[in-house]
């Protein structure tokens, strides 16, 4: 059994007294364990904010990239491992893990690129000069610095990998160390990245730390300059938010929570379109892939309710070839779930569906392995069409969707998905360029991206759950009300604005 460990102060540590056990999602056997007791995650993030920080201002953007793309390097050279290692330990498919594996090194040389393109400085601008009296010499300018503390990724379980390279790339870019800390459930390959960034000598001493096991007192620890990143649940991310040390700091916090995802079939499509067929596509994608456990995934399916029965029969054509089981078995579509705790919570979801009048309109009939996290994929319907409370408060985390007939009118649609408080992504599907457009800038408000489907884009867009890092991902309201990525925009949160009043002169020679 591998017992897990934490990189703190530069070495690798391990916690004393009773462990966490970490399962293997196929079997439900125990395969590692983790500990963080006893380990000084004060002295952790003082090492981190006195030694990481002032070795990362030190370097230019363009250095700091150059860390980041031998970052993706290394990912790249152990990628068969990690696709292993998430097949034991989460359940993954081999699809499944590409998606994680792939999407934290791509978005590590994503960054790279960006640091190669804002080259040798070490601060950004924001925005052009500002005068501030009759002299054309007196001006303002707003700067972006680098904060002096560590920043502190707290992730999900869900991606091990990409959830953590997201983060980690941004935050480096910006020019601030970095303590990240996996959930232990699925922490085995997060673990094995990290040892691989450490043995590339690339990171400067103190600019990344792993905590392996629970958060233990790291939040007590915080102090004004840092800065804290969460992905999880709603709940741990209003306690996060709510710490004494961080209310007595005012540390920012960005937080990317529970969402209740929607795809909406507009009235102008149909059976043997070109946007039809991708939307089947992206529901039957959404439905299985990760086996529903992923925060962009469409937990809503607004659709006609003249069109109702054909996107069914749709789906359930596709849904004939899918397959649950074994995740290194190449047929298999759909693995298991990351935990024995997801299991039941998802069991215990599709219960509360029954009980709340839901109708079931699939189930998966085949094999559904009796040993670890498997569940079957299941549809559900609403016969009250979009009356539905608790689809559109509750999240069940897993491979289960819901159909939810409406008239067609845009405005209707609009509504609709409101009702979710706030959500990753919304997809709307549709030829009209003016009913789209309408619902599209409607559902603005309610989302921190959208996926307009169109014949146009059939064969070429990236996906309704592909999360790309040139934007931003987060979202308004039950979402969390963070953002991350975005290109450039993701450093920002790494950065403290300033307005610096002075000489005009003196100013651009300063600035660059």
């Amino acid at each position: 059994m591998q017992h897990l460990e934490s990189y703190l102060q530069g070495r690798w540590q391990r916690g004393q007294g009773d462990a966490t056990p970490i399962h293997d999602a196929n079997t439900g056997a125990v395969l590692a364990d983790a500990c963080s007791r006893g380990l000084d995650l004060g002295a952790a993030l003082s090492h981190a904010r006195d030694v990481g920080g002032p070795a990362l201002r030190a370097l230019t953007f363009a250095e700091r990239g150059a860390i980041l793309m031998t970052l993706s390097r290394a990912i790249r050279d152990i990628r068969d491992e990690l696709l292993d290692l998430e097949a034991d330990n989460m359940g993954s498919t081999r699809g499944d893990a590409k998606f994680d594996v792939d999407g934290a090194s791509g978005t590590l040389a994503f960054y790279a690129q960006l640091g190669s393109q804002l080259g040798d400085r070490r601060t950004l601008v924001d925005g052009e000069e500002v005068r501030l009296s009759r002299s054309a010499r007196w001006v303002g300018q707003h700067v972006l610095v680098p904060r002096r503390g560590a920043a502190i990724h707290i992730n999900a379980f869900n991606f091990p990998a990409w959830n953590m390279a997201e983060k980690l790339a941004a935050a480096l870019l910006a020019g601030v160390p970095v303590l990240t800390k996996p959930a232990t459930a699925t922490a085995v390959a997060a673990e094995r990245v990290v040892r691989a960034f450490v043995d590339t000598g690339a990171l400067p001493d103190g600019a990344l730390s792993l905590l392996c096991g629970s958060v233990g007192d790291l939040l007590d620890h915080v102090g004004p300059q840092d800065a804290i990143v969460f992905t999880g649940s709603g709940d741990t991310g209003r306690k996060v938010k709510g710490h004494p040390a961080v209310l007595r700091h005012n540390v920012p916090v960005n937080v990317e929570a529970d969402s209740l995802n929607a795809a909406v079939v507009g009235p102008d499509i149909g059976p043997g379109d070109a946007t039809w067929d991708m939307a089947v596509t992206e529901i039957v994608r959404e439905l299985g892939q990760k086996a529903g456990q992923k925060c962009t995934a469409i937990r809503r399916i607004l659709v006609p309710a003249e069109r109702e029965d054909d996107l069914r029969a749709a789906l359930l054509d596709r849904f004939t070839v899918m397959q649950v089981g074994d995740p290194r078995v190449h047929e298999t579509t759909v693995g298991a779930l990351s935990t024995p705790q997801q299991k039941t919570d998802v069991e215990a979801g599709v219960a509360a569906m029954a009980a709340a009048g839901l109708e079931l309109a699939w189930q998966f009939e085949g094999d559904v392995p009796s040993s670890g996290s498997y569940v079957a994929p299941r549809l559900f319907r609403s016969a009250a069409g979009a009356d539905a409370p608790y689809v559109h408060e509750h999240e069940v985390f897993g491979p289960v969707a819901t159909l939810l007939p409406y008239s067609g009118d845009a405005d209707e649609a609009a509504g609709i998905v409101a009702r979710g408080g706030g959500s990753l992504v919304s997809s709307v599907f549709s030829d009209d360029a003016d009913w789209a457009g309408g619902l599209l800038l409607e559902l603005a408000a309610w989302n921190g991206r959208l996926y307009w489907g169109s014949a146009k884009v059939a064969d070429g867009a990236t996906g309704h759950g592909a999360v790309m890092p040139g934007t931003v991902h987060g979202g308004p309201g039950k979402a969390g009300g963070g953002e991350e990525l975005g290109g450039e925009r993701g450093l920002r949160f790494y950065l403290q604005r300033c307005a610096i009043q002075g000489d005009a002169g003196l100013l651009r020679r300063l600035l660059g």
